[in-house]
């Protein structure tokens, strides 16, 4: 039962020279400069397109979790108005006789207004009478006539 163990080396080394890709860095080491200066400007090139993929990543992981966090703020409160808001009645006022009575508030307000001012001058009138209605001589509260005098 005695196996003779191969080198881990070696494995590898048949397993890529089978594809036919050889792989200087991993079974020898590459002593020559350039060629390192040129891998380090590669896997730079990667680490920098990595890291540009990684950003788009995580922003879009933002987005769709403020997405999320919106849905289900408006999911909320809509549950909230309904169970607030009691149901509507089919013989109430439409949704158009709604806006038309919104848009009218401004001048139903000028005639309450109106309103009030007259019945307030009305009440304020008796109560003040004027050098033309004092009473006469009689007594009855109209203007003199020319044959009173």
């Amino acid at each position: 039962m005695s196996q003779e163990r191969q080198d881990p080396m070696d494995f590898l080394r048949q397993m890529w020279a089978g594809m036919g890709v050889p792989l200087p860095g991993m079974v020898a080491p590459t002593f020559d400069v350039e060629e390192l200066e040129k891998r380090i400007a590669d896997l730079k090139a990667v680490e920098g397109w990595l890291r540009m993929n990684l950003s788009m990543l995580q922003m879009t992981i933002q987005g769709l979790e403020m997405q999320k966090a919106t849905l289900t703020a408006v999911h909320a409160m809509r549950k909230m108005g309904e169970e607030a808001a009691p149901p509507p009645q089919p013989d109430g006022p439409t949704v158009g006789e709604t806006l038309s009575q919104a848009a009218l508030w401004p001048w139903n307000l000028m005639q309450h207004m109106q309103e009030q001012l007259q019945q307030e001058a009305q009440k304020a009138a008796p109560a003040a009478p004027t050098a033309a209605t004092k009473p006469n001589k009689a007594g009855t509260g109209r203007k003199p006539r020319k044959s009173d005098t």
